[in-house]
């Protein structure tokens, strides 16, 4: 197994398996969100968050959901290296947008700027919610007020609001190559297939963008009131 995975395809597979893996997360994770902005009690979303805290199997999924990117992070970085170490003179400047997209050309610049956005979701959300949650807001039953802390950050700063956009946008142009190419790695690169898998990529990409950015201005234009 270990020979396969040092070979050209055996590296896009892992890259492509992981890949799909967090397309599913990004989309369960997604739909939760959204609950943000469907009730404005606060009351869903913080049923939704209880589900994931306390759901066995979710607190089974966290740590490979974990393993996930952290092997899709570095091993993508490993490749580039891998592809660098083969090319150690630059080829010559040309033209490359008449045969790949821009997002396939800085796959990993997005994966890069799509990596500080988690880091600072990670920092602000998911560590209090999961290791300081002495520090969370409490409801009137005194249970944690996961919805308190999500919508006063977005509420409260502009700056954020704007950036957990840009991240979302990010996260959507990073999809819309790598949702198709996965699949592509995989053998599903009949031209018929490969078309539709673009097609269904590129709207996969642009629900997961316009998802993650509406939430934001949705308590930023002060809609919740």
């Amino acid at each position: 197994m270990s020979k396969f995975l040092m070979t050209s395809i055996g590296r896009k597979f892992l890259m492509s398996i992981t890949g799909l893996f967090l397309v599913m997360f990004i989309g369960v994770h997604l739909t939760i969100n959204l609950l943000l902005i469907v009730d404005n009690s606060g009351e869903l979303f913080n049923q939704g968050a209880e589900f994931m805290a306390t759901n066995p199997l979710i607190k089974i999924m966290e740590p490979i959901l974990g393993l996930g990117f952290m092997i899709h992070i570095f091993w993508s970085f490993f490749l580039e290296y891998k592809n660098w170490k083969a090319r150690p003179v630059k080829y010559a400047a040309k033209n490359m947008g008449a045969s790949s997209s821009w997002a396939s050309r800085n796959m990993l610049v997005l994966g890069a700027l799509v990596l500080v956005f988690l880091v600072m979701h990670i920092i602000d959300f998911f560590w209090v919610i999961k290791f300081n949650p002495h520090t969370m807001p409490k409801t009137a039953e005194g249970l944690e007020d996961t919805y308190t802390l999500v919508a006063s950050l977005f509420k409260e700063s502009i700056v954020y609001g704007l950036f957990y956009i840009l991240g979302g946008v990010l996260l959507g142009i990073h999809l819309s190559h790598g949702f198709w190419s996965a699949f592509q790695t995989l053998g599903l690169n009949n031209k018929n297939w490969l078309k539709r898998l673009q097609f269904v990529g590129k709207l996969y990409a642009i629900v997961i963008a316009v998802g993650f950015s509406i939430i934001p201005l949705y308590f930023m234009l002060g809609l919740y009131k």
